[in-house]
């Protein structure tokens, strides 16, 4: 097993729209019980916000593999607010979690987490990610 991941909600997009790309893999790695995903509702909530968007409809989202995800992930409380201000306020949630359970975030959007906030939480892309795995 590798460890545990926090996944933004840019890799579950890319994901349902191409299963094959690397995003799909984090998924899938987490779907086949090798990598452990934490969550907590204010992640599920921004997931389920931006999944249900119109404009990822005619994609067939929100994907079908996403409840089975949520069913293998651990849930946690809401972290305490991440103390530090970043390019997206929404984002934060996903330092707090990932500092929270000692995960790494694994995100298409490294830009929205700035090197000078994320307080030793370990960031990286899908791709960064998976080649660590290897």
């Amino acid at each position: 097993m590798t460890q545990s991941v926090v996944i933004d909600t840019n890799v579950l997009v890319s994901a349902g729209l191409q299963m094959r790309s690397v995003p799909g893999q984090v998924v899938g790695q987490v779907l086949l019980r090798q990598t452990p995903v934490f969550v907590c509702p204010a992640v599920t909530d921004e997931y389920g916000v931006v999944l249900a968007r119109p404009k990822f409809r005619k994609h067939g989202f929100p994907p079908l593999w996403m409840e089975a995800l949520l069913l293998r992930a651990f849930h946690r409380p809401d972290p305490p607010a991440w103390p530090m201000a970043g390019p997206d306020p929404d984002d934060l949630v996903f330092l707090a979690l990932a500092k929270a359970t000692q995960a790494v975030l694994v995100t298409g959007n490294t830009k929205d987490f700035p090197m000078k906030i994320r307080g030793g939480v370990t960031v990286m892309t899908p791709q960064e990610w998976m080649e660590a795995q290897a």
